[in-house]
C-alpha cells in the first residue's frame, strides 16, 4: 500500500538555449512493509513529462532537428550573433525576423530552408570546379597518347611551387590587414577562386608550352592567395559570430555545411560534366555558376555587421557623430582662421541627447566592401552626401612623418623639415599621437604618428581628430585661399590646434567613446592599422 504524500518537487531541464526539453515531478510517498504493517519507509516517484510540441520519431520535423543539431551550432541562435542566419543564407531570411514569436518547433523547421540556401554558392562553385578540372586534365594531355606523365608531374610542382612563395609573400604584404579588413578579404577570396577557375577552362585552348605553363601557374597563385585571404578572414568571421565561446563549435559545424554541401556537389557536377560536353555550353554555364556563386558571396559579405572600428567604418561613424553634434558648427571657418578665439563654451551633456551614432547594423547597409585604403570621407546624414577628404596613415614611421615634405638625407645623416615638431610635441604633450596635415592636389594627406602609451582608444580619438581637421580645411580653402608656404602652415597648425580643443573640452572625445559603446561598438578592438605600426618615445 502507498500513501501519498503533499510534498513534491518540480524539475525543468533546458537546452542550452534555455528552451524546456522537460518536466521532472518528484513526489514522496510513504510505503508499508508487506511483512510488517507497522513499519514503513520514505521512497519517491519521479513522473517525466515531456513538451506537448515535441516531435515524433522519424517526423518531418524530427528529421529537420536532427539536421539543425548537426550542422548549426549548440544553443542557435542565442549562441551566435544576429547576422549568423543572414551571412550563412547570402539574404535575409524572415526567420531571422519572427524567431522570438514562432513555436520552437517552426523556428527549427525554418532552419533547414536556411541550410538549402546556404547550399547554393558552395553547389554553384563545387560543379564550377569540376569543369574547370576537367579542362586542367585536358590541358595537361589527358587522353592524349603523346602526352607525357613527368610533364604532367612537373607542371604540377610548378604550380605548387608558385602558389606556396605567392602565400608566403601575401601573407608578409596584407598579413597585419585581413582581421580590420575581414570582409573585403573574404570576398576577394572568392574573387581570387573563381578567376583561377577560368584560366584553367582557357588553358586548353592556350598554346602548349611556356603560355599554358604561365596560364596554369598563375592559376595557382590565384587559389594560393584565395587560400590565405579566405581561411584567415573566416577566422575573424568565425570569431565575430560566436557568442558563448563557442568557435571552435562554430568553425566545426561550418566544416560540417562545407562538407555535405561539397560532397552533393560532387555527385550533381558527375553528371552535369558528363552531360556539358561542348565549348560553347561550358563556357556558358560556367559563367551562369561563377556570377551566382560570387552573387551571393557578396550578399553574405555585406549582411555582416562587424562591431570593430576600422577605417571606413571610422569615418561613417565619427563623420555621422561630429555631424549631429549641435555644439559643432562644422560650417564656421573662423573655427580655423582664428587661431587664438576661444571656443564657445558648451554643456556636453544637454547636447549628447542629440548626437546621433549609427549602429553596427546601419553601417553595414553604408560601407563599400572595397574601399581605398586609407581614404578620409565624410557622410554627412543630413544632406546624405559623401565628401572625399584624402587619406590618413596611422602608425607611421617618423621619417614617413616628416616625408614628402622632409629634405633628402645629407651626408652626415641629418635632414630638414618644415612641420613644427617642437610646437606639435608641446601641443600633444598629454595625448597619445601627433598629427599633422598637408595640401595636395585639393586633398589633405594626415599622418598620425603613434607614441609608445598609445591604447586603441587613442587610436580612435586620433583618426577622429584627423577625419575632423581634413573637414575644416577642406570646407575653409572652398571660402578663403591660402598664400605661401608659411600661411598655410599657420592655417593647418590652427585647424589642429582648434579641432583638439573642441574634442578636449568637458571631456568630449571620452563621452565620444562611451556612447559608442551604448550603441553596441567594441572600441578595444584595434582595426585602424592596416599595415606593420611603429611607435615613438621620445624626451622633451
Amino acid at each position: 500500500m502507498i500513501s501519498n504524500d503533499s510534498h513534491t518537487i518540480a524539475f525543468t531541464e533546458v537546452d542550452e538555449a534555455n528552451h524546456p526539453t522537460a518536466t521532472y515531478v518528484y513526489s514522496k510517498t510513504l510505503e508499508h512493509l508487506p511483512r510488517d504493517k507497522k513499519k514503513s519507509r520514505i521512497t519517491g516517484r519521479v513522473d517525466v513529462i515531456h513538451p506537448s510540441s515535441k516531435p515524433h520519431s522519424w517526423s518531418l520535423s524530427s528529421l529537420s532537428n536532427l539536421l539543425i543539431d548537426v550542422f548549426l551550432p549548440s544553443g542557435y541562435p542565442h549562441s551566435v550573433s544576429n547576422d549568423y542566419v543572414s551571412y550563412q543564407i547570402f539574404v535575409g531570411s524572415p526567420s531571422l525576423l519572427y524567431h522570438k514569436r514562432r513555436p520552437r518547433s517552426y523556428q527549427r523547421a525554418e532552419k533547414s530552408w536556411d541550410i538549402f540556401l546556404d547550399s547554393l554558392q558552395a553547389f554553384s562553385s563545387s560543379i564550377a570546379g569540376l569543369l574547370s578540372s576537367r579542362a586542367v586534365l585536358q590541358g595537361v594531355g589527358v587522353g592524349n597518347a603523346d602526352a607525357s606523365p613527368t610533364a604532367a608531374l612537373l607542371l604540377h610542382i610548378l604550380q605548387d611551387s608558385s602558389g606556396r612563395v605567392a602565400t608566403i609573400l601575401f601573407a608578409h604584404r596584407v598579413g597585419t590587414a585581413l582581421e580590420p579588413e575581414c570582409k573585403m578579404y573574404r570576398l576577394a577570396a572568392d574573387v581570387f577562386n573563381d578567376a583561377a577557375m577560368i584560366l584553367d577552362c582557357l588553358s586548353p585552348i592556350i598554346p602548349a608550352g611556356v603560355s599554358r605553363v604561365t596560364v596554369l601557374s598563375t592559376a595557382g597563385v590565384l587559389r594560393a592567395l584565395c587560400g590565405v585571404a579566405g581561411g584567415s578572414s573566416k577566422a575573424s568571421l568565425s570569431a565575430h559570430f560566436s557568442r558563448w565561446g563557442n568557435l571552435a563549435e562554430v568553425n566545426a559545424k561550418d566544416s560540417s555545411q562545407e562538407t555535405i554541401i561539397s560532397l552533393i556537389g560532387m555527385l550533381v557536377g558527375s553528371f552535369v560534366v558528363s552531360r556539358v560536353t561542348s565549348y560553347t555550353s561550358t563556357w556558358i554555364l560556367l559563367v551562369m555558376l561563377l556570377t551566382l556563386h560570387l552573387s551571393l558571396n557578396y550578399a553574405a559579405v555585406r549582411s555582416v555587421q562587424m562591431t570593430s572600428l576600422n577605417r571606413q567604418r571610422a569615418n561613417i561613424v565619427f563623420s555621422t557623430l561630429l555631424d549631429s553634434d549641435p555644439d559643432l558648427d562644422i560650417d564656421d571657418v573662423n573655427l580655423t582662421l582664428q587661431a587664438h578665439t576661444k571656443p564657445k563654451q558648451t554643456n556636453v551633456t544637454q547636447s549628447k541627447s542629440q548626437w546621433h551614432i549609427p549602429t553596427p547594423g546601419q553601417v553595414s547597409k553604408q560601407e563599400k566592401i572595397f574601399e581605398a585604403d586609407g581614404v578620409l570621407r565624410w557622410i554627412s546624414s543630413a544632406a546624405s552626401t559623401q565628401y572625399k577628404l584624402g587619406f590618413c596613415r596611422i602608425g607611421v614611421s617618423l621619417e614617413q612623418f616628416l616625408a614628402p615634405s622632409s629634405s633628402p638625407h645629407t651626408e652626415s645623416g641629418s635632414l630638414s623639415t618644415p612641420i613644427p615638431m617642437s610646437w606639435l610635441f608641446a601641443l600633444f604633450e598629454s595625448e597619445d599621437y601627433l598629427l599633422f596635415l598637408h595640401h595636395d592636389c585639393k586633398l589633405w594627406n594626415a599622418k598620425i604618428l603613434l607614441k609608445t602609451s598609445s591604447t586603441t582608444r587613442s587610436q580612435l580619438k586620433a583618426w577622429m581628430h584627423a577625419l575632423l581637421a581634413a573637414r575644416v580645411l577642406c570646407l575653409s580653402a572652398e571660402k578663403a585661399e591660402v598664400q605661401g608656404d608659411e600661411a598655410e602652415n599657420e592655417h593647418i597648425k590652427d585647424a589642429i590646434s582648434q579641432t583638439l580643443t573642441f574634442l578636449n573640452s568637458e571631456c568630449r572625445a571620452g563621452q565620444y567613446m562611451s556612447a559608442l559603446t551604448q550603441a553596441g561598438w567594441d572600441i578595444n578592438i584595434a582595426a585602424l592599422e592596416t599595415r606593420s605600426g611603429r611607435r615613438v618615445a621620445y624626451d622633451y
